[in-house]
């Protein structure tokens, strides 16, 4: 780890971090309190991914929608309007968007081969957004002259790096240059996260042996051909069996760095207390 000690991390005049774990447990929360107090960078997986790594995507997928509807068709076609995505830290909607269900069309699903494609290009794109994270920590200081540093991860994270592997080079990178730490949830945090899911299923990202072993199990189970599959459905059937697959390799990720609960995140209210928080649990490490 590149602090060796509580007292080492908290006398550092560049602390940085890379925030990881499920979606819901708090990196968000941290890396926009973080920033909002001006000496911290936020740097972004998703942003990143959305803006610089699949903006393209998900603007020729609005233009595509577009060309439908006669009226647009005309006025794109004489570049009469401008179609692009308005991404943000908040609202990574359009990512989610593009990215999609698989499923039957006349329910808004895509077919199977498509949807993996899109599967890789985000996989693609989140590899490339964390092996810049470099680049934006010395953007912080060259720029902004701002000396500390979060990476709010994506939550699948753990399924674009082979956590065994202690050559793996996008955590090589990682671990050189930051201190990672792991937001770990309870079951009770699992069992609310499937609750909301379950109220909104949204797209993500899967690990691509696990999607396909998912999709099969999934219509086997319910005697579906694909185009007769209900998207919300198969992602609902799919998520829980998700996190439970990504709980090892988070796990085997936090070998590399600190570990802190989700209870302990709630209770973070300024930069202050994360930051003893970091140094108590780089102290728990060491002991």
């Amino acid at each position: 780890m590149i602090y060796g000690s509580g007292s080492a991390w908290l006398g550092a005049a560049n602390r940085r971090v890379v925030l990881f774990g499920m979606s819901g447990l708090g990196k968000t929360y941290l890396s926009n309190m973080l920033r909002a107090s001006g000496d911290w960078f936020h740097y972004s997986i998703d942003y990143r991914i959305g803006t610089r790594y699949m903006g393209e995507y998900i603007a020729d997928n609005f233009k595509r929608e577009a060309m439908k509807v006669p009226l647009l068709r005309e006025l794109l076609m004489t570049d009469s309007v401008y179609i692009a995505s308005n991404i943000t830290f908040d609202n990574l909607a359009p990512l989610s968007t593009y990215l999609g269900k698989p499923g039957s069309p006349s329910r808004g699903g895509l077919p199977f081969d498509e949807y993996c494609l899109r599967q890789n290009q985000h996989r693609q794109a989140e590899i490339s957004a964390l092996l810049d994270t470099r680049h934006f920590m010395d953007r912080a200081i060259d720029i902004y002259s701002i000396p500390h540093f979060v990476c709010d991860s994506g939550g699948s994270i753990c399924e674009v790096v082979d956590p065994d592997d202690p050559d793996d080079p996008v955590l090589d990178v990682l671990e050189r240059n930051l201190l990672m730490v792991w937001i770990k949830g309870s079951d009770a945090h699992t069992a609310e996260l499937v609750r909301r899911f379950d109220r909104a299923p949204k797209p993500m990202y899967y690990q691509p042996a696990f999607l396909e072993r998912s999709w099969v199990a999934y219509r086997v189970e319910k005697g579906l051909q694909e185009h007769e599959v209900n998207p919300d459905d198969f992602i609902r059937w799919t998520y829980a069996r998700a996190l439970a697959h990504r709980q090892p390799r988070y796990r085997a990720m936090a070998r590399r760095g600190v570990t802190v609960t989700a209870e302990e995140v709630a209770q973070i209210r300024s930069p202050e207390d994360f930051a003893d928080l970091i140094a108590r649990a780089i102290d728990r490490r060491q002991n």
